[in-house]
């Protein structure tokens, strides 16, 4: 059997990776919304392709956490449950508490100062309740830390799976399951610990931005 040049194989790479990330965005943006059932013959009229990108999209996006697949029962948009917070929560602490550690002392003054200034609009966010923007805000600022940690290891496992478990945390309920004064205080010691070169104080202060206070799921 011929085997295929590379340069015959680009476009199917390029068209999966492009439903991937139009599914995704309709997932963020909420067109998408938490639970709905998605339907191949409905995604092949809305995205104007073949089944086979959109199910390899869809497969890539069940790894990552955004979708839910059970053979021969449906394919959907993944639910956030309160029951997992805790251990999503737990995750994201150890990930990038360990990615702050490495990271706070290779910061340059220009990714010191973009994580300082992406602090204090997630702080803005906690203060006016805003649960998608606090969720969206602090995302991007742990990956300024993952960026800058300088381990090629960490960076591909966090950028594998920290932004579908960050979505796992889309609560509606999410304010009533947090300590609010102790998540603005631990955003406090990290901004002063990244200022400082601190990395163990930064660390901790992450770890302590991804912990539900005792009884919050009870």
């Amino acid at each position: 059997m011929p085997v295929p040049r590379p340069q015959m194989l680009a476009p199917r790479r390029l068209l999966r990776d492009q439903i991937r990330e139009e599914l995704l965005e309709a997932i963020l943006n909420g067109t998408l919304e938490p639970g709905e059932r998605l339907v191949d013959d409905e995604l092949v009229e809305w995205l104007g392709c073949s089944r086979t990108p959109i199910r390899e999209a869809l497969n890539d996006l069940m790894h990552a956490g955004f979708i839910e697949i059970e053979p021969n029962k449906y394919t959907r948009v993944a639910q956030p449950r309160d029951d997992e917070a805790f251990e999503v929560l737990q995750t994201l602490g150890v990930l990038y508490g360990g990615a702050v550690r490495l990271a706070v002392g290779r910061l340059d003054d220009t990714a010191r100062d973009s994580i300082v200034m992406t602090i204090d609009a997630a702080r803005d966010d906690l203060a006016s309740h805003d649960a998608l923007g606090l969720n969206a805000r602090t995302i991007a600022l742990f990956d300024l830390f993952v960026d800058a940690c300088g381990n090629s290891q960490l960076q591909r496992v966090c950028r594998d799976i920290t932004a579908g478990l960050a979505y796992r945390l889309r609560l509606p309920n999410l304010f009533d399951l947090l300590d609010m004064s102790s998540l603005d205080d631990a955003y406090s010691r990290l901004r002063q610990a990244t200022v400082d070169g601190d990395a163990i104080g930064a660390e901790l202060a992450a770890e302590a931005l991804h912990r539900l206070p005792a009884g919050a799921l009870v």
